[in-house]
């Protein structure tokens, strides 16, 4: 990850609280295109020892945001996303890769895909689809 779109997009990474606390990475990231990490804990798996459909679902929507966040600009947030598990999240560690499907000046539709990684094995366990929406900058009321 290079230059100021990298930077930036560590910025914003360590602005989240959730995202700190959950221990996700910014592998790379460019206007359309982003990667992101997690080293699997213990506290992120359910009980049947695999990661939690939460955990997986908030690394598929950081992916989608970080990859569309950068077309729609500053205030870019999601607005909708639909996921699928497609094998259990198992390993070391899970990677998501996004990339913006098409975009205009008002949305952008991104798909991510997460990975887990057993012994350096990437294995497809969920895939998303969703809307990045350019932000109108009002406040919260």
């Amino acid at each position: 990850m290079t230059g100021d779109l990298g930077d930036l997009g560590r910025q914003v990474l360590a602005r989240q609280a959730f995202s700190k606390l959950v221990g996700i990475e910014l592998d790379y990231l460019e206007a359309g295109r982003a990667g992101l990490s997690l080293k699997l804990r213990s506290d992120h798996l359910q009980q049947h020892g695999v990661a939690h459909g939460g955990v997986v679902a908030t690394l598929a929507d950081l992916g989608l945001a970080f990859a569309g966040g950068p077309l729609m600009g500053e205030n870019a947030m999601t607005a909708e996303f639909k996921i699928n598990y497609v094998r259990p999240g198992t390993g070391e560690a899970l990677v998501a890769r996004a990339e913006a499907v098409a975009h205009g000046r008002a949305q952008a539709v991104v798909r991510c895909d997460v990975f887990a990684v057993k012994d350096g094995v990437e294995k497809l366990c969920a895939t998303a689809q969703g809307t990045i929406a350019r932000g109108g900058g009002q406040k919260d009321a």
